[in-house]
């Protein structure tokens, strides 16, 4: 059933809020003095529990919630943050994921199982103070009598109790009324009496040192009192003023929060939108302020003489009983929104969310354009019209821009995909009790969306296995004069038209000696005798191949490494080994950047055209007459001093016809290395649409896939690692050919 758009946006920002609430724990795991991190993991649970409230999802709100009370008591300092307390809200953070999961059109689908777990969780957050544990915290207080008000200053109502450091659940209202109260028909008493109606009165303390200081002057028919009230409620700050609402002219009126108010404000302003809103609307949007306190803010502002140099708003709100500390906390509010809001605008226009079958279905389109457009340059050119062959000249120049566009809308940087293994390092780490810290590289490396979703499983057994089996533990590292905790990186770059991307460790690589013995055990080898390193080492991709001498949870079954490889191949990628003995192990993956378009260079073999991709492609020469090329033997060419092994084409795909008296040799880049392919005639350069091969072509590695070309022909796309390999095998008899 499709979900309603609403609820989609929620669950797809659930999660983006999950993603962030995860990599900010685990930097603060690293560094537990980052109160951003802590706010930004507030703010991200905060958010997850007010959207699926707005939905009615009851199950998440309530767990969400427990959370929010621990997060609550880290943001105040009261919890020291440590392994533990991580482990605790990962933990959570996860089951948060899952109940998000568990969420749709129909409410919450939550089985009892979700159900226990959530329970298991809470009970875990209990030692750190979850909601239960503050209920027991606050059961013992109560509420202070009327000696905790302190001294008073006429002048400044209110704020020496304020600033004293008297911790009061109570609202404290501060009344000093004007003289001419009494004559405009005004009973004081009368305000004190109807303030009992929206709470409970724990004392009045009644002032009089205008009556005494008033002397001989005094007049019956003056108001000389002023009160300070402790008033136990429930009630927002509106409501208290607005019992004053027919004196407030003849009156000045102090509220100060009660401490928990305090806490409660400073929690919502953190949790406010970043939105560009003024410091006075900050704290009207939180009940911090009243509407009629701003205005009379604003008045005394203004009011200033104008000579005199402006008093900010923020230094004038304290005066009207707002605690400096929420004052304080909606100044830094403002500042990261609107720092917030100058880097959102600045990448507004690059942050568009499309749907995925559009964006794919755009792509195939402009895919056949690209062979339209082909055909139409084919017929222009045969027509010798040279207007029109200018013409398709530009519109092959514009159609080539409208496909990198489109190919650059399917990227994505792989920092994406990296942050997550943060996550799956630190686990792993304590699971197999070693300290390994993993550093990363080359997150903005960009390339299609798809082949990175492919590539998440081969880095994890990559990964895990860097970990479990490439990095000693603490004793055999110090004893090799290593640091005690291992280096784990993850490395993405271009190159060549390629993305590589290198899993690093700096543990003890692989021992040649131990494969060996493996492998002869498996009947993989007989003898090692003439194998080089590279060929040596590539034997741990074979199926079932593991030199593990126990099994682990984490890896040692002797599955993994050949799906890694069999997953590189299937994204006509390569992977590279580069062992250290002793120092470490760098696996190396190479992929094209996409598998959709491509520029290819068009070739010819026994009047039969095949594209070689471009970027492979180093140069052009003439076989019979380049001074260049001095032939070796049939498997090696001599390239300006540079031996090369070289692919004859025409004897690979087994051609019967007599070769064309002038051939040419590519020279080509696979990997780390190069080779020559021997071919009849070179085409040029030409955008190739990759269409996918039959099931019937799978075990033929060395097809890329194919094309249909401008004359509408089909031309075979070859993969150069492929061919190389095949040419290998041929060479040493273990492969008869092609075909």
């Amino acid at each position: 059933m499709d979900l309603d758009p609403v609820i989609q946006t929620f669950l797809i920002e659930a999660k983006e809020q999950l993603e962030e609430m995860e990599e900010k724990l685990l930097s603060l795991e690293q560094d537990p003095g980052d109160t951003e991190a802590v706010n930004a993991v507030f703010r991200a649970a905060h958010t997850i529990k007010g959207s699926g409230g707005m939905f009615g999802f009851e199950h998440l709100v309530a767990f969400t919630h427990e959370v929010e009370s621990v997060l609550m008591r880290m943001r105040k300092g009261e919890l020291a943050i440590d392994q533990g307390l991580i482990s605790v809200l990962l933990s959570c953070s996860d089951h948060i994921r899952l109940l998000v999961d568990c969420t749709g059109a129909d409410g919450e689908n939550i089985s009892g199982e979700t159900g226990q777990a959530s329970q298991k969780l809470v009970n875990k957050l209990f030692p750190y103070g979850g909601k239960a544990g503050q209920e027991h915290e606050h059961s013992g207080k109560t509420s202070p009598g009327p000696g905790d008000i302190g001294s008073v200053d006429n002048n400044k109502p209110g704020l020496e109790r304020a600033e004293s450091g008297t911790v009061s659940d109570n609202w404290h209202i501060s009344l000093r009324f004007n003289a001419q109260v009494l004559k405009n028909g005004m009973d004081p008493l009368s305000f004190i009496r109807f303030l009992a109606t929206v709470g409970d009165i724990k004392s009045v303390h009644t002032l009089v040192d205008n009556l005494l200081a008033a002397g001989e002057a005094f007049d019956p028919e003056n108001c000389y009192l002023g009160f300070e009230v402790q008033l136990y409620s429930r009630a927002e700050r509106k409501d208290i003023e607005e019992v004053f609402e027919f004196v407030r002219d003849d009156c000045t009126l102090t509220i100060i929060a009660p401490h928990s108010k305090t806490e409660e404000y400073i929690t919502l302003i953190n949790s406010l939108a970043d939105d560009d809103a003024k410091l006075g609307q900050i704290l009207l949007q939180v009940g911090a302020l009243t509407p009629k306190e701003l205005e009379s803010i604003l008045q005394t502002q203004m009011a200033m003489p104008a000579e005199e140099e402006p008093v900010k708003v923020g230094e004038l709100i304290p005066a009207q009983g707002v605690d400096k500390q929420v004052v304080d906390t909606a100044l830094n509010k403002q500042k990261q929104s609107r720092e917030r809001q100058a880097k959102s605008k600045a990448n507004e226009s690059t942050s568009m969310r499309i749907d995925a079958e559009k964006l794919d279905s755009l792509i195939n389109l402009v895919g056949e354009l690209v062979i339209a457009q082909a055909n139409s340059a084919l017929l222009a050119k045969q027509s010798r019209i040279s207007n029109l062959i200018d013409a398709m000249a530009s519109t092959s120049s514009l159609i080539e821009s409208i496909r990198d566009n489109c190919l650059k809308l399917r990227m994505v940087p792989i920092g994406q995909t990296f942050s997550r293994f943060q996550r799956v390092v630190r686990d792993i780490s304590l699971e197999l009790d070693k300290d390994i810290r993993l550093t990363t590289s080359g997150e903005d490396t960009e390339l299609d969306k798809s082949m990175v979703e492919k590539l998440v499983d081969p880095l994890m057994h990559l990964v895990r296995n860097s970990m479990d089996h490439g990095i000693e533990n603490a004793e055999q590292r110090l004893a090799a004069g290593k640091p005690e905790y291992g280096q784990l990186a993850l490395r993405a770059y271009h190159d060549s038209g390629n993305i590589v991307i290198e899993v690093s460790d700096d543990g003890q690589g692989i021992t040649k000696k131990k494969v060996i013995k493996k492998a002869i055990e498996n009947s993989l080898i007989t003898s090692a005798e003439g194998m080089a390193d590279y060929d040596i080492y590539r034997l741990i991709f074979e199926p079932g191949f593991s030199t593990a001498e126990t099994i682990s949870n984490i890896s040692g079954r002797g599955v993994g490494m050949d799906v890694v490889k069999q997953n590189i191949e299937q994204l006509k990628g390569t992977i590279e080994i580069d062992s250290r003995p002793g120092q470490g192990l760098t696996m190396r993956i190479r992929v094209p950047l996409t598998l959709a378009i491509i520029d290819g260079f068009l070739l010819e073999i026994s009047n039969s055209q095949y594209v070689l991709p471009l970027n492979s492609v180093i140069e052009c020469l003439e076989l019979s007459e380049s001074s260049d090329i001095k032939t070796i033997n049939r498997n090696l060419i001599n390239l300006r001093g540079e031996v090369l092994p070289i692919v004859r084409l025409r004897e690979l795909f087994a051609c019967q016809d007599r070769p064309p008296p002038r051939q040419n040799i590519i020279v080509v880049r696979y990997g780390n290395r190069k080779g020559g392919v021997l071919i009849d005639r070179s085409l040029g350069e030409y955008q190739t649409v990759i269409k996918p091969l039959s099931n019937i072509f799978k075990r033929l590695d060395w097809l890329a896939g194919s094309t249909i070309l401008g004359s509408g022909e089909v031309a075979m796309i070859l993969d150069v690692a492929g061919l190389f390999k095949n040419a290998d095998l041929q060479a040493s008899g273990k492969n008869p050919g092609l075909y």
